[in-house]
């Protein structure tokens, strides 16, 4: 049965099995379209979700990382764990190398669904504040559609997916089709009176991918926290469980594992893909699958290097590189600014094994250099905040018995907030093929090349002050600041290296996502970002690929594929 998938030649072959490949698979596949879905890892199964095991089942009870020798760089993630760290990739297994100077922390799993597996699920829409940010002050390019065009698809998205969340009617962040949010606490409520009143900024519930009640058949949460360990309910959204399970319930997908793709295959005669050659992860044999079309989701940088490593004579830059920005304008949210401190008058306690475990934070939307009011002097773009104010244990509470119960349960009532800004898209902010490393596999490694910049910087310090001045101004006590910038790759949102736009000579992709130089390719994940706005990417990436899958489905109907 196998080998029959890779004797076929399907209509689509889809790289990466994650937000945005599973939504591809899914949008071609329901359309009548035969789909091949190639990831590079394994497949995963519910029976392995550890959400509810408690930590004194597992050999070294959670307390380090230290000795997960092939992980050095996955440890840094706050969702790999001794519960879950075999998910994540093994980096001595899939290596990449940066300058002596400018570390990047490169964080992602290989296992069918990918990051959806343990993603943090704040999911916000951007605005033409964000599109049309070039217009605004004049950096950079604008993206080559307006939100006016995205938003049919945002709905789409939404009402599958399942987002919980609150109307704000603010331009800077628009409002979605939401499930019922989820409750903010009594502090939390109290710094959005406060904040509102002093400053008139907006604070809301975060807007997450969690169901507040049962939706398309998946339950509504409840509440026991650890989403990155997995979900026996799936009540939060990760593709294998939504997305991919639909595509292959079509009868029309086939998805093929531990498919580590090395290279898209090249007709010369007819500048037409043809497949993609990949090696078996397991049993390291080099094979191929054959499509009309290859759409890559495998992650930006991973779709990148899938594109660098394709060089052909015609190509010798690697596909679609003929403006040269193939690789550039690399882009991750700057983070690491902000403020926390204690808020007294509060006196509820936590409750270690009852009551709601919310996995949501709140969110303070943008409120610097928008379209309307004052420019700052010293950076453009903005950012967001993500917080929460509730009661914190005192773990480092004394005694035994009823009364060490009673202390640890007496710490203080926590409040912070902190910074996701907008990372500049920067030429000089790239990836390309090192020319002596290679992968397990044998496959060239990235060489990736970024830092934050002098706007980063300005923007977090300002940040930075303000978290701290919202916090005091619900009365906060004790607060600390953080102004500092994070290195590059910790918000895990990396984007750009395939820009779109409307000219081939200052872009990669087009307006729906596929390659200038070669019609038959798309990118259809964080590489085509032009800007990063400052809210999480992944709603807006979904919805992005929903449109771009549209688009391609109206070529295969008028026979232009």
């Amino acid at each position: 049965m196998f080998q029959d998938s890779l004797t076929r030649t399907y209509d689509a072959i889809v790289v990466g099995s994650g937000a945005t490949g599973g939504w591809a698979a899914k949008r071609l596949s329901e359309a009548g379209l035969s789909v091949a879905l190639l990831e590079a890892g394994r497949s995963v199964s519910p029976k392995e979700f550890t959400e509810h095991m408690p930590e004194f089942h597992l050999k070294y009870r959670n307390v380090s990382l230290d000795w997960l020798k092939s992980r050095p760089v996955q440890k840094q993630c706050y969702a790999c764990m001794e519960y879950n760290y075999d998910w994540f990739v093994d980096d001595l297994q899939n290596p990449y190398s940066t300058p002596p100077d400018k570390p990047f922390t490169w964080q992602r799993l290989r296992i069918l669904g990918g990051r959806t597996l343990v993603w943090g699920r704040q999911s916000y829409r951007m605005s033409d504040l964000d599109f049309k940010a070039a217009s605004h002050d004049g950096y950079g390019s604008d993206w080559p559609f307006s939100y006016k065009d995205l938003a049919p698809y945002y709905d789409q998205v939404e009402d599958y997916v399942g987002i919980s969340g609150a109307a704000e009617s603010n331009d800077a962040l628009p409002d979605g089709h939401f499930l019922p949010p989820m409750k903010m606490t009594c502090g939390e409520l109290h710094l959005r009176e406060r904040v509102q009143k002093q400053f008139g900024r907006t604070v809301t519930i975060g807007r997450t991918a969690i169901l507040t009640k049962n939706h398309n058949g998946r339950a509504a949460c409840h509440y026991c926290g650890p989403c990155e360990r997995g979900c026996s309910t799936f009540s939060y959204f990760s593709s294998p469980f939504t997305t991919v399970k639909d595509a292959v319930n079509t009868g029309k997908c086939t998805v093929i594992t531990n498919a580590v793709v090395a290279r898209v295959d090249m007709d010369a005669g007819t500048n037409r893909a043809t497949g993609v050659t990949f090696v078996d992860a397991i049993t390291r044999q080099t094979k191929g699958v054959r499509g009309k079309t290859v759409v890559l989701c495998a992650q930006a940088m991973e779709s990148t290097r899938i594109l660098l490593n394709s060089s052909t004579r015609e190509h010798s830059a690697g596909l679609g590189n003929s403006s040269g920005l193939l690789g550039r304008g690399l882009m991750d949210h700057s983070t690491g600014a902000g403020a926390d401190g204690e808020l007294p008058g509060f006196d509820t306690k936590p409750a270690p094994y009852s009551g709601p475990h919310r996995a949501n934070g709140i969110y303070v939307i943008r409120f610097r250099n928008l379209e309307k009011g004052p420019q700052h002097p010293r950076f453009i773009r903005g950012y967001g905040f993500q917080g929460s104010a509730i009661p914190e244990f005192n773990f480092h509470a004394q005694g035994y018995g009823l009364s060490f119960k009673q202390a640890v349960k007496s710490g203080i009532y926590g409040i912070s907030l902190g910074a996701f800004g907008e990372s500049l898209a920067r030429d000089d902010n790239f990836v390309s093929i090192d020319p002596e490393l290679k992968d397990a596999w044998g496959i060239p490694a990235l060489h990736i090349s970024m830092t934050h910049g002098d706007n980063e910087k300005a923007l977090h310090e300002d940040a930075a002050e303000t978290a701290a001045e919202m916090l005091e101004a619900a009365g906060a006590k004790n607060v600390r600041i953080q102004s500092t910038v994070a290195e590059p790759g910790m918000a895990i949102h990396e984007l750009g290296t395939a820009r779109m736009g409307a000219d081939p000579k200052k872009s990669v992709t087009g307006p729906f996502c596929q390659l200038h130089d070669v019609q038959n390719i798309f990118a259809m994940d964080g590489a085509c970002w032009v800007s990063s706005g400052c809210q999480n990417p992944t709603l807006t990436m979904m919805a992005i690929t929903v449109r771009a899958c549209d688009h391609l489905i109206e070529r295969f109907r008028r026979g232009e594929v």
